[in-house]
């Protein structure tokens, strides 16, 4: 009797604090969250150290702490950058959607064409260099800014990298996505690991809410906050 009447005492005085972490782990679950990025296989839109927002609820509203839908939502589409379960290994990963339900996807030395139509490639920012890691910069990237297939974009090129550089033409399947990093010849993505379910998409990344430098000691990169994600 005297620990229920102490377990009673404990729920009357934090139940307001009991209750609001509960809707935060709901909201977060089902809502919005943030992720840390700790590779650099979306260099250069998003850098290591880099803490994202992701809006969970565009793509369908999921009953909290389950991959359940309630609401269909949009579909995501081709451009996005989303936070997903990888179909290898479960672990969540950030990537650009490059394929949607139909697309025929191809890379033919590093050239992305979608349903015949080969992306355009022009001198990207190389001022995004400068927030690169050393052991990136060591490598000698390419910064180009492809068009043509997609919302237009930065992506990094790493000449001195093994990767797999053409693959394809493949179909995506209904229901499916085709997925790769901006840094494409440094990203374990659909290339690899194949087609991701659109069940397992969990958000779209928006923006980087604040971002800190592993190599200075983890201080703030004060250019990077609140920095919109394209």
């Amino acid at each position: 009797m005297r620990a229920l009447a102490r377990l009673n005492a404990l729920w009357r005085d934090y139940r307001s604090t009991a209750l609001f972490l509960l809707l935060a782990l709901c909201f977060r679950s089902a809502w919005a969250d943030w992720v840390t990025v700790p590779t650099g296989s979306m260099n250069p839109t998003i850098i290591e150290g880099d803490l994202l927002l992701v809006d969970k609820h565009v793509f369908g509203l999921r009953l909290p702490f389950t991959r359940l839908h309630l609401t269909e939502g949009e579909a995501p589409s081709r451009g996005d950058i989303v936070v997903f379960d990888s179909p290898a290994d479960g672990i969540s990963l950030v990537k650009r959607v490059i394929g949607v339900p139909g697309d025929i996807i191809e890379l033919d030395n590093d050239r992305l064409i979608v349903n015949g139509h080969a992306a355009r490639y022009t001198p990207g920012d190389v001022r995004r260099l400068r927030a690169l890691l050393t052991s990136t910069v060591a490598l000698h990237p390419l910064v180009l800014h492809e068009a043509g297939v997609d919302r237009p974009h930065d992506v990094l090129l790493l000449p001195e990298r093994p990767a797999l550089r053409s693959i394809g033409p493949v179909t995506v399947p209904d229901g499916m996505y085709f997925m790769m990093g901006d840094s494409r010849d440094n990203s374990a993505d659909s290339r690899y690991f194949g087609f991701v379910p659109r069940g397992q998409i969990i958000g779209r990344a928006t923006r980087v809410a604040i971002s800190f430098d592993p190599e200075r000691h983890y201080l703030p990169r004060t250019a990077r906050l609140l920095a919109p994600l394209s």
